[in-house]
């Protein structure tokens, strides 16, 4: 099969990565340091955030001699992308910070890029890889996934202690999130080999090796110790760089991530992203080949979901979503292009134990 190489292919990545404990008070001195002629910030929050950590911020800058706005996002589908945006038009900032969780950053991430500003992250949760990606995520009037090309953040700063101090599950989720790279680059080897679509090993190996350090780290990251934040964080963000350098979420998504968009179109109460990422990456992993006990075991390590019961959805709809899942969006994967029968579904979370 011949590879179908890019004629142009151009890779923009974050500037300037900031990681430390306690470090919310530099942040004034960071954007000035960074970004010396701006004078004007929209922050973009939501309410919860904005009285945990934002507020704080905003006064901090304000301070600090910059003009703040906030912008409360209350939630992530086209209409609020597009309501944000025209916000932004209308403000005309300098440059945009976002403090918060996935739909947070998301929405921030799309204003400052059909905005043509620079763009912060800070990010409150370990939930997601969003944190330093080119990608917006989405959903469209029937809950399908909707995945938009835009630009990395230009800078990342995180406060390790934010993120301890959120919800353990939030921390899971983001394990489930990196593992499910093991069989997103299984995906994307197999489409190339398949379907000749190119994707290049750097950016494979990149998400690969994120998903190993989280592994080694299991016992850190469950114990919330500083050290495993820290790599936890740092894997999230070079998941991030991966899909940069690749042009495409191709590194980081694959049949794992299927299953878990197939769970929310589904499910009448869907569990996290990366909690139905974890799940799915089990038996993907099975149909691979792979040695998928031991990403059951490490999701275990990390008390992340390992079958229905944890994700809180009946059985019904996981086998449902197995079924659904390789027509959610046109990806090659090891679910192929005629998906899992009913039966072959059924005995695949059986076999894996994610339904009893």
């Amino acid at each position: 099969m011949e590879i179908r190489y890019k004629v142009r292919h151009e890779i923009t990545l974050p500037s300037k990565i900031l990681i430390g404990r306690n470090i919310v008070p530099e942040l004034p001195g960071f954007i000035k340091q960074y970004f010396p002629k701006v004078k004007t910030i929209l922050l973009f929050t939501d309410r919860t955030v904005y009285g945990i950590v934002a507020g704080r911020v905003s006064e901090m800058l304000e301070d600090s001699g910059f003009s703040v706005q906030i912008y409360y996002v209350k939630g992530s589908s086209i209409y609020d992308m597009e309501h944000a945006k025209n916000e932004t038009g209308s403000i005309k900032p300098d440059i945009i910070l976002a403090i918060g969780g996935g739909k947070v950053i998301d929405v921030a991430k799309y204003s400052a890029y059909h905005s043509n500003l620079g763009f912060i992250s800070m990010p409150t949760t370990a939930s997601h890889d969003g944190i330093a990606s080119p990608i917006v995520a989405l959903k469209d009037e029937e809950r399908n996934p909707i995945s938009l090309f835009t630009r990395p953040p230009q800078a990342i700063f995180v406060d390790t202690e934010i993120i301890r101090n959120a919800p353990y599950r939030l921390i899971a989720s983001g394990c489930g999130d990196v593992i499910g790279k093991i069989t997103a680059v299984r995906d994307a080897i197999l489409a190339r080999k398949i379907k000749g679509e190119y994707v290049g090993d750097y950016a494979l190996n990149l998400a690969l090796m994120a998903a190993k350090m989280v592994m080694k780290n299991a016992e850190l990251i469950a114990a919330k110790n500083e050290e495993g934040i820290r790599v936890l964080m740092e894997a999230l963000i070079s998941c991030g760089v991966a899909m940069a350098i690749a042009g495409s979420s191709r590194p980081c998504s694959g049949s794992e991530h299927l299953f878990s968009h197939a769970l929310d179109k589904v499910a009448p109460k869907p569990a996290l992203h990366g909690e139905q990422v974890g799940v799915g990456t089990i038996m993907m992993a099975y149909l691979h080949g792979l040695k998928w006990w031991k990403i059951k075991e490490f999701l275990k390590k990390v008390r992340a979901p390992t079958n229905a019961k944890e994700l809180g959805i009946p059985e019904e709809y996981i086998i449902e979503a197995l079924t659904i899942a390789h027509k959610i969006r046109k990806r090659y994967t090891i679910l192929g292009e005629t998906g899992l029968t009913r039966e072959a579904a059924e005995n695949l979370a059986r076999v894996t134990g994610v339904i009893e």
